[in-house]
């Protein structure tokens, strides 16, 4: 028997893994025009503050300078983002069910921070852009973590139903 309060949960839940899901694809279809992106940033480059020219002028002149094979893998990166979107459709359908991607979706925003931090400096990456990068998984993190403590909220309303009815 499923309460009101849990009707409330599951489209709260819903409206948040569609939010989720929404955002991961469009951060994902950002990844496919990288060249058009940064002629952009190279044309509007007064629009942001001077200490952001050097990095503008260098992400543009090595985006020039990969050779497509290599900005194929953007593609890729753009194609991963989508898919997995995917995996959180269960958790629209059925969040107490497929709660497990949940659980896989934290863990993955909690290790885009020590990417960010062993990677970055590899890769000669500013240190304001690393913090840029770890806010995606602190910021995916939020979301995922409330769904998580609503989808627990849920569960013990079940088994509380269940545990009234004598079989």
């Amino acid at each position: 028997m499923i309460m009101k309060n849990d009707i409330d949960t599951i489209k709260q839940i819903r409206r948040i893994i569609g939010i989720f899901i929404a955002l991961l694809v469009l951060i994902g279809l950002t990844a496919f025009p990288l060249v058009t992106e940064v002629d952009f940033l190279r044309a509007h480059i007064n629009s942001f503050p001077g200490f952001f020219h050097q990095w503008i002028f260098k992400v543009y002149e090595g985006v020039h300078q990969t050779p497509s094979i290599v900005l194929y893998g953007t593609d890729w990166l753009a194609f991963a983002h989508i898919i997995i979107s995917l995996f959180f459709i269960g958790v629209y359908k059925d969040p107490v069910r497929n709660k497990f991607s949940v659980d896989v979706g934290i863990i993955a925003c909690f290790a885009v921070i020590p990417l960010a931090f062993i990677c970055g400096p590899v890769r000669h990456i500013p240190f304001y852009h690393q913090l840029i990068d770890c806010s995606f998984g602190l910021f995916g993190m939020m979301p995922l973590f409330y769904v998580k403590k609503l989808i627990h909220s849920l569960e013990k309303n079940v088994s509380a139903v269940s545990n009234n009815y004598e079989y």
